[in-house]
């Protein structure tokens, strides 16, 4: 399997090259060169799998045997979910009928960023010892500074996986006062010596534009070796695959259903997925192109709705105003305008509406990249880009769209916190996958049973205490002190209060950012 960009020119790159890369040279994604699909028989052969052995059925059809070997594949998969509190590492759980919770908050950090960058941080390792395979001196190392911007969990599972980990920096780049207290401590708090956390006075779409000027910059891309883990980085949304096809499966034994059965075929299963930078539903994207049985993938999104007008209307369109447009919410992780994987999906979309069946697959693919290209300059310059009729068309097949207000959040994690059905058991979600419940909620009709929704539930209610406090303030009978010291997670103890480390930037600015960098690199 090789690796292109979504911007057309640049093609034929190893898995290696797309992963220690993450942005290609043409300023695009890489993505692969065509998606496979799971074997015919996928349905019996992968229905009792553990997560670690689906995962590893999956990669491998990513990863050629020839750059990691099969027995090497397995033992960077089971050494990346070890870390995991839960021994089926994304539980399914029903909180009602017809309502699934995935949740993906079972890491080391409490939320979903771990099911990929566990898997990250071990692939940079991977590499890296390889290629420093007999190499003593230090100065002939090979080394890699990987930069990161978060507006919340990202850069605490960055930290996580790629702490102490020899030859590799990390510098991690967050909004200043726009991360929760939780996540913010838990980045800061980490005192490993190649561990760097920058707090930006800015937003979190200041930060990625930083990160992307850094990217785009060769002469400091080149001298720092620089790696990515954001979302664009491809193995992050390959490893995220892994939890769409385990969740089905998982549903399917929870029902008694035989997997590839005349009754299985009769389930419905729409994804709600809580969206920001489109990474997490992108990888849902991928689990139904390779042949996942899936009705709908349903982007939620909070007040920060550039995503969900663009499912109605086909016009991706920022929202000016001095704060970058950005809506500080109760789901902050959220709180993002410019999402970098829809490019992702953007190119596939422009693909799919640049020919009939008669025109070669390499022109397609360049005309994509030319019209992606023009879209993206058109979002930077003139804040909006119109992709017609047609693309709509073609991305309403698989998306729909909802947004949530604040104060609908709030009302569906006090309804799931204190249900008024006696027999259904009381669930407290974060607000993230609070909006994920609702925006299913609004738009799922009631009909049968063969109707199911599963929202992935994307962190520990514990980091967001904020949302959680202001649904259960006011309940009669109940303390939010006590009610939250039962919900916290013994590991969150003292965290607060720890020793941290983290360099203040009064501005946006890229120039900052780098003097950081070099000064922190003794350079």
């Amino acid at each position: 399997m090789k690796y292109k960009s979504t911007r057309g020119k640049a093609s034929n790159y190893t898995f290696e090259e797309a992963v220690l890369a993450g942005l290609s040279p043409d300023g695009g994604l890489f993505i692969p060169e065509s998606i496979p699909k799971a074997p015919s028989d996928f349905l019996t052969k992968w229905a009792s799998l553990s997560f670690e052995e689906l995962a590893f059925e999956i990669l491998s059809l990513y990863i050629d045997d020839s750059e990691i070997p099969s027995k090497d594949l397995q033992g960077l998969v089971n050494r990346s979910y070890s870390t995991f509190r839960h021994k089926d590492i994304t539980p399914l759980h029903q909180v009602k009928d017809g309502l699934y919770i995935l949740e993906l908050f079972h890491g080391p950090t409490f939320a979903f960023k771990d099911v990929a960058l566990q898997l990250v941080g071990n692939l940079f390792e991977y590499f890296l010892k390889r290629k420093n395979a007999g190499i003593e001196n230090a100065a002939d190392r090979h080394k890699i500074t990987v930069v990161g911007a978060t507006s919340g969990d990202t850069g605490s599972a960055a930290i996580y996986g790629l702490r102490n980990k020899q030859d590799l920096e990390v510098f991690i780049l967050f909004p200043t006062g726009k991360v929760s207290p939780i996540q913010e401590a838990q980045m800061t708090t980490v005192l490993d010596k190649n561990v760097h956390n920058i707090s930006v006075k800015g937003t979190f779409d200041d930060c990625q534009d930083i990160l992307k000027g850094l990217f785009a910059n060769k002469d400091f891309m080149s001298k720092y070796n620089l790696g990515a883990v954001n979302s664009i980085n491809w193995a992050r949304i390959l490893a995220q695959t892994v939890y769409y096809f385990h969740s089905y499966f998982s549903l399917l034994r929870s029902l008694n259903i035989t997997p590839g059965s005349e009754e299985a075929k009769k389930i419905n299963i729409t994804y709600s997925v809580p969206t920001g930078n489109f990474g997490d539903i992108l990888a849902g994207y991928y689990a139904h192109q390779m042949g996942l049985p899936t009705s709908k993938l349903l982007v939620a999104t909070n007040a920060n709705d550039i995503l969900y007008r663009f499912f109605r209307s086909g016009v991706c369109e920022k929202i000016v105003g001095d704060d970058g447009g950005v809506h500080e919410t109760l789901s902050p992780a959220m709180d993002i305008v410019v999402s970098s994987n829809f490019e992702r999906l953007l190119f596939y979309l422009a693909r799919d509406a640049a020919g009939d069946a008669s025109v070669p697959e390499a022109e397609k693919d360049i005309k994509a990249g030319e019209i992606v290209n023009g879209w993206m300059v058109d979002l930077k310059q003139k804040g909006r880009f119109d992709t017609g009729a047609r693309v709509l068309a073609e991305a309403k097949r698989i998306f729909d769209a909802g947004h949530v207000s604040d104060e609908e959040t709030v009302a569906t994690i006090r309804e799931y916190c204190f249900p008024e059905d006696a027999s259904q058991a009381a669930y407290v979600m974060d607000p993230h996958t609070a909006v994920g419940v609702t925006a299913a909620k609004t738009l799922i009709p009631k009909t049968d049973a063969r109707n199911i929704v599963i929202s992935l539930s994307t962190a520990h209610p514990a980091k967001f205490s904020e949302a959680v406090e202001k649904a259960v303030k006011g309940q009669e009978g109940v303390q939010f002190s006590e009610f939250f010291k039962k919900v916290s997670p013994k590991e969150f103890d003292g965290l607060m209060t720890a020793e941290r480390r983290v360099v203040l930037i009064p501005r946006a600015e890229e120039a900052l950012v780098i003097e950081v960098i070099e000064k922190e690199l003794g350079h």
